[in-house]
C-alpha cells in the first residue's frame, strides 16, 4: 500500500518531494490530565510573528477533504488502530477526520500527526499540561491572545489539530525538512533526541502503513 512518507537511510521518516470553551462536562473531568511529559512544550511554540501569520491564515481556510476516497480508505484503516485509545466511535472518527484533512492541508504525513498526538496527549482531547498546553496536539494557550481569539476553546478537536499541524509544518520548514529537529522544536527540546525518538517509535509501532 502506498504510504504518505518514505524512510531515509537512517530509518527516520521524511516527506516526499511533493504530495497532493468553556467548562468541561462533569463526566469528562477525569480525562483532563496534567501531562508532565509535555511540560517542555512551553519552550517550543514561541511568539513568532511569522508563525502567528501562518496560524491566522490557516484558521481562515475552509474545512474539507480534497480526496474523499483516499480519506475513507485511510479512516477505515486507522479507526481500528485507534479503537483501544478512543472507545467512542463518533469521537474516534471526528479525531481521524480532523487529522487527515489537516495533515493533507499542511502537507504532512497523517500518520506522523497521529504519532505526535499519541505522544503528546495519548488522544485525550481534554488533556492540559502543567505548562498549560492544551488538547490533542498540546497547543499553547497563549496563541488565543496572539491570534485575538478570547474565549475560544483550544480543546475543540478541529481547531486544535489545525493549529498543531500548522505549527508542526512551520517547524519542519524552518528546519529544512529535518524531522528530528522539527519534532524537537515542537516539543521545546532542540538538541535532544528523546522526544523525536518517542515519536518515531510510536509511528513505526502503531501508525506506519505498509
Amino acid at each position: 500500500m502506498k504510504t504518505w512518507w518514505n524512510f531515509c537511510a537512517t530509518g527516520r521518516p521524511r516527506l516526499p518531494a511533493a504530495s497532493t470553551g468553556g467548562m468541561l462536562p462533569a463526566g469528562l473531568l477525569l480525562a483532563v490530565s496534567l501531562l508532565a511529559s509535555c511540560a517542555a512544550t512551553a519552550a517550543s511554540q514561541e511568539r513568532d510573528p511569522a508563525l502567528r501569520l501562518r496560524l491566522k491564515a490557516a484558521l481562515a481556510e475552509p474545512v474539507g477533504f480534497e480526496d474523499r476516497y483516499d480519506a475513507e480508505v485511510w479512516l477505515t484503516d486507522m479507526a481500528g488502530r485507534l479503537a483501544r485509545k478512543v472507545p467512542d466511535p463518533h469521537e474516534r472518527i471526528e479525531i481521524l477526520q480532523a487529522v487527515h484533512r489537516e495533515a493533507v492541508r499542511a502537507k504532512l504525513p497523517p500518520e506522523m500527526v497521529l504519532a505526535v498526538i499519541d505522544v503528546e496527549s495519548g488522544f485525550q482531547r481534554y488533556a492540559v499540561s502543567r505548562a498549560n498546553a492544551q488538547g490533542l496536539m498540546q497547543v499553547m494557550r497563549f496563541w488565543l491572545k496572539e491570534l485575538g481569539m478570547p474565549g475560544h476553546a483550544l480543546l475543540d478537536i478541529q481547531d486544535n489539530v489545525r493549529m498543531g499541524c500548522t505549527i508542526l509544518r512551520y517547524y519542519y520548514d524552518m528546519e529544512g525538512g529535518n524531522w528530528n529537529r522539527a519534532l524537537a522544536r515542537y516539543n521545546g527540546s532542540v538538541g535532544s533526541q528523546k522526544y523525536p525518538q518517542l515519536v518515531f517509535d510510536r509511528l513505526q509501532s502503531r501508525w506506519y502503513r505498509q
